[in-house]
């Protein structure tokens, strides 16, 4: 009898070593169709909001300076852009008509003067007269009435008296406080109104900007500020240029309400300006920062929106992938802010989630998010 054990053998063990390759093969497959996606778990952090909003710069005193008598300019004493004290002379106009209405009031005012003193003697006569029984008393009232309308008449040219001398000293226009002169639109010679304009002067030592937030981002200020509890509100102002501001400046106050037509409210900063570097009338972009405790924060390339929700994709058990919707609270940068929806210590894919469904098994790649300090690009206010 032929032994036929070692061919059956043979042939059992290359099937199952057939079989093995086969199912190694079969999971090795698998793996490789298996998409490696960069996840990251949701970790709460104190997170820094710089936001940007258009300013408008106003010095902190600038006023027009107008004639406030009539005349030819005689002399300019300053140039367009030259600094200035208080109280210095800046133009004069031709005040010769203006120095002879003075002496005319003031010759009126000694003659009623004089006036006075004839009638006072003559109310002493008359007094004597009266009261010896020479005349009537009906005479003493008359020379009184006469006395005390030549006193009144001293009263009307001691007024006249002031008025020419404001008039004279109006034609000398000094500056109200120190500043920087504008521009000077007549020249000597020109003849000057009443009320025309010579010039403006700014004092921009310190400058004003006003700015306008949301009532969102006015809300989400104020509780910052309560949570931190800052005693100054510092912002940085960003130049024409894209340079920052070397000084920083402090929030100081803001309108007492919003604005109906735009929904927004007006802040006021001031900056110190050593170098009178800012011009009034100019304009930059505030940066305020905003610090948000415990913010979760998730990529805006991790997430996809169906019919105006939000969804990411959250790895679960198994590596599997399933889709979550969420509530952003405002969106920052590359960065949605979450209000709801999604919790910390949860992974969710990050990027490539183009090719996921759900449901569908991953090879996870842990990365780290670093959004501590974010800067909103196109979602800056711009509105003024």
């Amino acid at each position: 009898m032929k032994n036929y054990l070692g061919p059956v053998f043979v042939m059992a063990l290359t099937v199952f070593v057939s079989a093995c390759a086969t199912k190694s093969e079969t999971v090795s497959d698998q793996r490789d169709s298996l998409l490696t996606i960069p996840v990251t778990e949701l970790k709460p952090q104190k997170t820094e909001l710089h936001r940007e909003y258009v300013g408008d710069i106003h010095a902190m005193r600038n006023v027009e300076i107008y004639a406030r008598v009539k005349g030819y300019l005689e002399e300019v004493y300053v140039d367009e852009g030259k600094e200035v004290k208080k109280g210095q002379v800046l133009f004069r106009i031709n005040n010769e008509e203006y120095s002879a209405a003075l002496a005319k009031e003031k010759a009126n005012l000694q003659s009623a003067i004089a006036q006075a003193k004839a009638a006072e003697l003559e109310v002493n006569r008359v007094k004597i007269l009266v009261e010896k029984n020479i005349i009537s008393k009906t005479e003493l009232e008359v020379a009184k009435a006469n006395y005390a309308a030549v006193k009144a008449k001293i009263e009307e040219a001691s007024s006249a008296v002031s008025n020419a001398s404001i008039q004279l000293a109006h034609t000398q226009i000094k500056a109200p406080f120190n500043g920087v002169i504008n521009r000077i639109p007549y020249k000597i010679g020109s003849l000057i109104n009443e009320g025309t304009l010579l010039t403006a002067i700014s004092d921009n030592s310190n400058v004003f900007v006003y700015f306008n937030v949301s009532e969102n981002e006015y809300l989400e200020f104020v509780k910052s500020r309560k949570q931190s509890k800052q005693s100054e509100d510092v912002v940085e102002l960003e130049l024409a240029d894209g340079t920052f501001f070397p000084q920083k400046g402090k929030i100081e106050t803001m309108e007492g309400e919003f604005d109906e037509s735009t929904g927004s409210i007006a802040f006021r900063a001031r900056f110190v300006n050593p170098q009178k570097l800012l011009k009034h009338g100019s304009t930059g972009t505030i940066r305020l920062t905003n610090t948000v405790e415990n913010a979760i924060l998730i990529p805006q390339k991790a997430t996809f929106e169906i019919q105006d929700k939000s969804f990411v994709y959250v790895v679960g058990a198994n590596n599997q992938v399933k889709t979550r919707s969420f509530v952003p609270h405002s969106r920052i940068a590359n960065y949605y802010i979450v209000r709801s929806g999604l919790e910390a210590g949860e992974t969710i894919a990050c990027e490539g989630i183009q090719g996921l469904k759900d449901g569908a098994s991953i090879i996870p790649k842990p990365i780290a998010l670093d959004g501590t300090k974010l800067i909103p690009g196109d979602m800056a206010l711009t509105a003024r």
